[in-house]
């Protein structure tokens, strides 16, 4: 949801200036609406969809020469047909005959408009939204207002109607922006001139076909009120408060709360229009970029190149400049010092991100799309889950600002071309270690290693100009070692540095004999390990050790504690040789206890492994992570469920793992380490440790059912079924695909966990193994609960009970026993429903299982509210729910809400069980958008009795278009109660 717009439309900037036209220019074109174009006022022929696309790229370049590429991504995207070449010279063709060929040229190898700048509706709405800006900030509302209004008149439905292609879809929702800020500002005109009656029947509309849009609802409001009509003003209020519980789980923003409290308090101020306009939120501006080091050298040349296409960025198209070299070379401490120096280029902010392109694996950009829209102010809950959503929004949000964004270290252009703002006046830098040949419309960079004088002008302004003034000979044989490169020449540096009684000469001798040992070392990422190889071979053989086996684990950083394990020392041994490496600068401090590499390092010290320890010891020393991780995994999951058997069926380990006083400290640990632990568990698949990594998978089934880390976890588990089934190994296979379920069914995908349980329980049956045959139909009798299966649902739960009472796990059976009470509610079987959550109930009662106990209260509230016993089922909820607000459980607290509404609601008290159904839209239930769709249907219930008919067909409304993309059977009934309201 956009929670940035204020009264004040943000025009976008213009570009490549061009002469104004004279009157009555030949030609003209339109995209706000139908792409058309006219000549002395008679229509011409527009052609295909895909001729009109062509057109439309070239209109909105402002002049600007389109390369025949950048054309054909325009239109058909990733996946061009084969001839594409051929039908974009077909149709320039057919529109050069249309429009004459001093309209249409060639030029560069592509095609350019040349018309006047008034010939393109576009640049006329820019032009009329500028001049009622400045008749505004003059004081002339009504020259402003008029101004807006001729320029909002030259929509015509929808822009760039019908066009294909992905240029046009994001040029369809820039403009749709576009036109709704200005639609706000000439609104907010409306409002303070006086006109806030004639507003209120555009504003009603624009808020139904934009309900999320807090601006408008703010100005309906103040147009309600202004109309005396101040209880309709505020119950918009009360919907929007509702709305954005229900769609974005968040709170209106201040400034609807603080009207809502003017209005309560009948304020005079507000009943007038202001003198002045309120001014616009200020947008948040980023400044993510690292620091630029201190003793940055040389590169003068690429400093003033890559600084002078960003200083111009502002009035051409984005601009993109990628820059490609060995490891080490320099990319990104060159990228962050040009970044900083272009700063004031760029007003809106700066954002950055370290891509991890060198790793085994590189950042996901949707991950980064996140953290980026996260950056620009977007709220989590308005963020979609998808890339091409979130992409989508991403260029929204950059669209009308200025923004440099700095993607370091990057895999392959595939995975930036999501990440780039597309939008003019912004700018891209790019480091990767592979040079962008296809990355279209990019200024490339290739980085080599320095100058001597460079190289020489870093390694002094490190040592120091003292010691090396006297050994300058000395000092360009160090340079000369370490190849030219930068990070040779820093890491050789620092080490003289912090040996005050070592001379150059001592460390240009140490370097000749290195040179003697690696004669490639002017070659790639040789030249790297050389450089490596200077502070490796000053360690001390435990920190030698210790360098190479940490190398070996995958994994963003490590822990202490996992590092101890790994090595098999003391942790305070662990952490003196830590902290030696980090002082060597071969290992980096993340956190207080956390370790990581950089990556080139990593593949040093791997490479280091390989050469100085044995196969067996490098799998041993894999091996007792893993088994750090799989104890202390399964010592949290036996802290989460007390009594639960699945623990005792997991592989045993030889080596221990932490132990912690309480619960809270075990969850902690557990999702602090969650992409570390998942992949220690991936890397094992391949490493001969498959049915402990699987076992560590099911561990820490935690990570899948919060949603957290669902996607890490699903990865996982989809690489362990698979390296599982390649080795015919049916045991690991089933529990993969056991643990699967689980993460598809958190996330609402039904079928592939119907899938994977299936598939689980056939391979228990054989294996005789009771985790997957205890674990499998209880997903599976949920899934068909959530589906409308019921008979289907209680088979599969009776034999999970059957399963569970054969491997005497109790806290299973009670758990299994909850979940078949709710079948037997939707199957009118109330009094089993009732006996069956009593006994789940008095199963972790006898337990002293608080927690657990809940989650049968809470199914045996349900169960009294269906028999007839609002009061008892009041009392088992209200307690379960003081348990589960304890406890953090925020889920389960929301679906306590919304059965206590439905318990309220069956003793006929219709306000409470309201109050209840809207903190469960609040707080969100388990079950997903399914149960969502249920509360609303209560809350509408709710509604209808206390008399609100129209916000109770809204809820029902919308629960209707929940239940019907899911194919519910609840949509027939909610049908049911549209009926007679639309009859009323």
């Amino acid at each position: 949801m956009d929670r940035d717009h204020g009264p004040r439309a943000r025009v976008p900037e213009q570009r490549a200036p061009q002469q104004r036209s004279a009157p009555g220019a030949e030609l003209r074109f339109s995209v706000l609406g139908p792409v058309r174009s006219w000549r002395d006022g008679e229509v011409l022929p527009s052609g295909s969809p895909q001729q009109r696309a062509l057109l439309t790229a070239l209109l909105l370049r402002d002049g600007r020469t389109a390369t025949a590429a950048e054309l054909i991504d325009a239109i058909w995207g990733d996946e061009p047909p084969s001839q594409a070449l051929a039908a974009i010279r077909t149709y320039a063709s057919r529109l050069r005959k249309v429009l004459g060929q001093e309209t249409l040229v060639s030029d560069a190898g592509g095609y350019a408009i040349r018309a006047d700048r008034d010939a393109l509706d576009v640049n006329v709405v820019r032009d009329l939204a500028a001049e009622a800006e400045k008749a505004r900030a003059g004081g002339d509302r009504a020259q402003a207002r008029a101004l807006l209004g001729k320029a909002l008149g030259l929509w015509e439905g929808e822009a760039l109607a019908s066009v294909p292609g992905p240029y046009a879809e994001n040029q369809r929702t820039r403009l749709e922006e576009w036109r709704l800020q200005l639609t706000e500002t000439r609104l907010d005109l409306d409002l303070e001139v006086g006109s806030h009656a004639e507003a209120v029947s555009e504003l009603t509309a624009l808020t139904a076909a934009h309900p999320l849009r807090e601006r408008l609802r703010e100005l309906l409001m103040i147009a309600l009120y202004r109309s005396g009509r101040q209880a309709e003003a505020l119950a918009v209020y009360a919907d929007t408060r509702r709305l954005l519980a229900d769609e974005l789980g968040v709170d209106p923003r201040p400034e609807l709360s603080q009207l809502q409290q003017r209005i309560l308090q009948a304020d005079e101020e507000l009943a007038r229009p202001s003198d002045e306009p309120a001014p616009p939120p200020a947008p948040v501006r980023p400044a993510q970029l690292p620091a630029t080091v201190p003793d940055f050298t040389g590169r003068s040349s690429f400093v003033r190149e890559l600084g002078n296409r960003l200083a111009t960025a502002e009035g051409s198209v984005m601009a993109v400049s990628a820059l490609a070299g060995i490891g080490g070379v320099g990319k990104t401490t060159l990228a962050v010092h040009v970044a900083h120096q272009a700063r004031q280029h760029f007003p809106d902010g700066q954002l950055y991100v370290d891509l991890q392109g060198a790793g085994a694996r590189a950042a996901e950009p949707e991950t980064v799309l996140g953290a980026f829209l996260r950056a620009l102010g977007t709220a989590d809950s308005a963020i979609p889950d998808s890339m091409d959503e979130r992409a989508a929004l991403y260029r929204s949000t950059l669209d009308g600002r200025r923004i440099l964004v700095l993607l370091d270290n990057a895999h392959d252009a595939a995975q930036i071309r999501p990440l780039l703002p597309g939008t003019a006046g912004c700018a891209a830098l790019v480091t990767s270690r592979v040079r962008m040949v296809d990355l279209a419309g990019a200024h490339l960079v290739d980085l080599d290693v320095m100058s001597p004088e460079e190289a020489l002008q870093l390694f002094t302004r490190i040592v120091g100009e003292e010691r090396i003034n006297s050994e300058r000979e000395a000092a360009l044989d160090v340079v000369a070692a370490c190849g030219f490169l930068p990070l040779a020449i820093r890491i050789a540096a620092s080490r003289l540095a912090a040996r005050r009684t070592w001379t150059v000469s001592v460390l240009a001798a140490k370097l000749a004999d290195e040179r003697r040992r690696l004669d490639e070392l002017q070659a790639g990422d040789l030249a790297v390990k050389a450089t490596f190889e200077l502070g490796y071979g000053q360690l001390e053989p435990a920190q030698a050790r210790a360098f190479r086996l940490l190398g070996l684990a995958d994994g963003p950083d490590i822990s202490l504690a996992a590092a101890a394990a790994l090595l098999d020392l003391d942790a305070h041994v662990a952490e003196d040789l830590l902290e030696a490496l980090v002082d060597t600068s071969l290992v980096e401090s993340a956190a207080p206890g956390r370790y990581r590499y950089h990556d080139l390092v990593r593949l040093y010290a791997r490479s280091c492994a390989e050469r100085g320890e044995l196969p067996e010891e490098r799998e041993s020393a894999l091996s007792r992570l893993l088994d750090f991780y799989l104890a202390t995994a399964a010592g949290v999951y036996a802290l989460e469920r007390p009594g639960d058997r699945a623990v005792a069926h997991l592989v045993g380990t030889e080596h221990p793992g932490l132990e912690f006083a309480n619960g809270h400290e075990a969850v902690d640990w557990l999702y602090s380490e969650a992409d570390s632990l998942l992949a220690c568990a991936h890397q094992s698949a391949s490493n001969g440790m498959l049915q402990r990594a699987v076992d560590l998978l099911c561990a820490a089934k935690d990570l899948a059912e919060s949603g957290a880390n669902s996607r890490q976890y699903e990865i996982t588990g989809a690489a362990l079924r698979d390296a599982a089934r390649a080795a015919a190994d049916p045991r690991s296979e089933a529990r993969a695909r056991a643990s699967l379920s689980t993460v598809y069914l958190v996330s609402g995908r039904f079928a592939l966990a119907d899938e994977e349980a299936g598939h689980a329980m056939e391979l228990a049956r054989s294996t005789k193994d009771p985790i997957p045959a205890c674990w499998a139909p209880n997903d599976r009798g949920i899934i068909a609960f959530y589906q409308g299966r019921h008979e289907e649902g209680e088979e599969f739960l009776q034999e999970a009970i059957d399963r569970y009472r054969a491997d005497g796990n109790l806290v299973g059976e009670a758990s299994a026993l909850c979940n078949l009470s709710r079948i037997h509610v939707n199957m009118d079987r109330t009094a089993s429903a009732v006996e069956l959550a009593r006994q789940g109930t008095a199963i972790f009662d006898g337990m002293g299982l608080s927690l657990r106990t809940a989650n049968g209260r809470f199914a045996l509230g349900i169960a009294l509210t269906q028999a007839g016993r609002p009061t008892e089922a009041l009392e088992e909820l209200d307690e379960a729910l003081r348990v589960f607000q304890n406890n953090r459980q925020r889920l389960w607290e929301g679906s306590t809400h919304f059965r206590m509404a439905e318990a309220h609601l069956a003793d006929a008290r219709p306000a409470r069980a309201a109050q209840h159904a809207e903190q469960a839209l609040a707080l969100r239930v388990i079950g997903g958008e399914w149960m969502r769709g249920n509360v609303l249907i209560t809350l509408g219930h709710a509604l209808e009795r206390l008399g609100q008919i129209d916000r109770a067909h809204a809820c029902w409304t919308e629960a209707l278009a929940i239940h019907e993309q899911f194919g519910a059977a609840e949509a027939d009934k909610v049908r049911a109660l549209l009926t007679p309201v639309d009859t009323v």
